[in-house]
């Protein structure tokens, strides 16, 4: 199972209360399809920083999940279908090791220490 974050922008004028029921269906649909929520945080009424469909500020959340990439694939399909969301974006969280160990191991050169009287003389 592959971590992943998603975040949601839903309309400014829901209810508090009923954004936090949207927020929580989409934790619902992430568990009946065998998925496990690690964590949710509900940021409130923001303001854009553009304008976005004549709307200026959305209520946002940000939900941290894991689950399979079919998982991740049916939110995008629902997501994108609700009007009551503005914005979605889900990302894959790579474990930090593994992604410094990509650059890492994949550098085409070596540093070399020499001085200034070095480089001229040669």
């Amino acid at each position: 199972m592959r971590s992943y974050e998603l975040m949601v922008i839903h309309r400014y004028d829901m209810a508090e209360p009923d954004v936090r029921d949207a927020v929580a269906e989409i934790e619902k649909a992430i568990t009946d399809r065998d998925g496990t929520v690690k964590e949710t945080d509900f940021w409130g009424k923001r303001r854009f920083s553009y304008e976005i469909d004549h709307m200026t500020e959305g209520y946002y959340s940000v939900v941290t999940f894991e689950g399979d990439v079919e998982l991740q694939d049916t939110l995008h399909r629902s997501l994108a279908l609700l009007d009551s969301v503005v914005r979605h974006k889900i990302l894959r969280q790579y474990p930090a090791k593994s992604v410094a160990s990509r650059f890492v191991s994949h550098t085409p050169f070596t540093l070399v220490n020499t001085s200034r009287e070095e480089r001229c003389n040669e």
